[in-house]
């Protein structure tokens, strides 16, 4: 009997369907049927051995949680009958509950050896126990993960005793993962976590990629670049993380519509075996990036959601150095200004724009990486963007590269052209008839969490903006970013970062920005709370109790629509 190897994960949902991915060990026809009679099938595609669908759910009724059941061939598999968690749901919150949205990044997903976890609490694992507990209770209406869903370059013991059962060690990439097979690896460790598989069963998520998705510092520069394609291990390692990401990850970002319109999604499925077709994308993204488009978005009533792709949309050429390429910035404006009221953009008019309110209350930008940094960073990272390109010299920019890659700058700040053009859309956003009560940029990467607010000389935007940044759910945080971050924040750090930023010869930005939250530290979550105009932050930490047990504790909980 075909049996269920990895999921249900619910991923897309909104007032009447939804999509459920599974990966099964054989090819089968895949069931969702819901109390309320709601129900959806799909056939399997097969992708390098492994077995998968993504079944639509329709007809569920909006202002509603149904409890629902996977079948393969008629059978049911989920949820198993020994399950010590409640039912998995299906929820379809309305506009007038408001909306609750949870994010994070950096799950480090390898399991406590001997019962202890090197590097604490689990946030993931900590919220779903939380979840469990009270099933009728207040949960996440939408969980957003911003990248590092899975280490490629940094896997677990019991990963690495794998990989070394199947090829050897001692020759490139050596414990890291090869291909996409070791990929399936990683996400069998992180998705069949008892807690996190039953919280993905029954919160929708939203996911992008970041750099541990692939190789750390992936797309670090067009030097970097070059010499990873010299190997002769990187162009299957890049492309198996891509047809895994898109496997995994992508299809389940997509609504129904998209997916329907979708011609590799069709390929895939129309065929015995699509691992040609995905392989053929694959290739094409890293050949050619601006042909493939891993940004989206998704409209939560009034809320927008923009997932931006900071990795693979990169320009890395230095003298024409950009964060997003023409085709994604553009994209990324035409979404912003979609529907809003003064918008000279397209509109679909589906807003109440003649009453001056645009389509969205609330702007969410998903950016894995952080906009606005500690100032001492940014300036840091501007300095070495103009030293790699040539600003002072060939030998400064030989040793910019150098610092670059050892220092890992490669923000939002090492790009300034495109760091300046973000800054001007969140604005222009923000300001006059039809902008959104907030816009808030939601990044992790650097292991703490914090909160800055932006302001622009000159210009006063009518919307609340924040950079929300959270980071990690569970890894470790050496005392070395602990003290380098808390430095980076201080007024002696700002002073020396303007010094650094003068020698560089770099022009100053066009906002500036102060912390007004944090910096943590600790394995942390995340949430929004959105009603109306209104928007509330809470950060809470995964702490461990002396019984063994382990909470979510508060750490700060602010309004952020009124001034700071």
């Amino acid at each position: 009997m075909t049996g269920l190897r990895l999921g249900p994960l619910l991923r897309y949902a909104d007032g009447s369907c939804a999509t459920v991915w599974v990966e099964t060990s054989g090819p089968c026809t895949a069931e969702v049927r819901c109390a309320d009679g709601a129900r959806g099938k799909a056939g399997t595609f097969r992708v390098a051995g492994h077995h998968y669908a993504l079944v639509p759910v329709d007809g569920l009724t909006p202002g509603t949680a149904t409890e629902y059941e996977v079948l393969l061939d008629g059978a049911s598999v989920w949820p198993p009958p020994d399950s010590r968690f409640p039912p998995s749901v299906i929820a379809t919150p309305t506009d007038d509950e408001g909306m609750r949205v949870a994010f994070g990044s950096c799950r480090w997903a390898a399991p406590p050896a001997g019962g202890k976890d090197p590097v604490g609490p689990d946030a993931l694992d900590t919220l779903s126990a939380r979840v469990a507990a009270d099933p009728g209770g207040a949960r996440p209406d939408v969980l957003l993960l911003l990248g590092d869903q899975v280490y490629a370059d940094e896997v677990s013991d019991a990963t690495r005793h794998w990989i070394s059962g199947r090829r050897g060690l001692d020759r490139p990439p050596g414990d890291q993962v090869a291909d996409y097979e070791e990929y399936t690896r990683l996400y069998y460790e992180s998705w069949l976590d008892p807690e996190v598989r039953w919280l993905l069963s029954t919160v929708p998520s939203c996911m992008i990629f970041d750099d541990h998705d692939v190789v750390d510092d992936w797309n670090t520069s067009a030097a970097w670049l070059a010499d990873m394609r010299a190997t002769d291990w990187w162009q299957e390692r890049l492309l198996s993380g891509l047809m895994s990401y898109w496997v995994y990850q992508q299809l389940g970002n997509l609504s129904p519509d998209e997916l329907a319109a979708d011609p590799l999604y069709a390929a895939v499925r129309e065929t015995p075996d699509g691992t040609a077709a995905l392989r053929e994308f694959a290739a094409r993204a890293d050949a050619d990036p601006p042909s493939v488009r891993w940004s989206y978005r998704r409209d939560f009533g009034r809320t927008r959601l923009l997932m931006v792709d900071s990795r693979a949309a990169r320009v890395l050429e230095e003298d024409r150095r950009t964060m997003l390429d023409p085709g994604e910035a553009a994209w990324l404006r035409e979404q912003i200004m979609d529907g809003r009221g003064d918008a000279d953009g397209p509109g679909t008019g589906d807003g109440d724009t003649d009453a001056g309110r645009g389509a969205y209350d609330h702007l969410l930008i998903g950016t894995s990486l952080p906009w606005l940094l500690p100032h001492l960073v940014h300036d840091v990272e501007a300095w070495n963007s103009a030293m790699c390109g040539g600003e002072r010299g060939a030998r400064w920019a030989r040793l910019g590269e150098r610092i670059r890659r050892g220092a890992d700058l490669e923000h939002w700040s090492a790009f300034p052209s495109s760091f300046d053009a973000l800054g001007d859309l969140i604005a222009e956003a923000g300001t006059g008839p039809g902008a959104p009560a907030t816009v808030s940029v939601l990044s992790g990467d650097v292991h703490h969490a914090y909160v800055a607010e932006p302001s622009w000389p000159g210009r006063a935007p009518d919307a609340r903006v924040a950079q929300l940044t959270c980071s990690p759910v569970h890894n470790s945080v050496p005392l070395s970013i602990r003290l380098g971050f808390r430095f980076g924040w201080s007024a002696p750090a700002r002073a020396l970062g303007r010094r650094i930023a003068r020698h560089g010869r770099c022009a100053p930005p066009t906002v500036s920005w102060r912390r007004t939250g944090g910096p943590w530290f600790g394995n942390q979550i995340m949430t929004l709370t959105l009603r109306g105009r209104s928007a509330r932050l809470r950060l809470e930490q995964a702490r461990a109790n002396r019984d063994g047990t382990n909470v979510l504790r508060m750490i700060t909980d602010r309004e952020l629509t009124q001034p700071g």
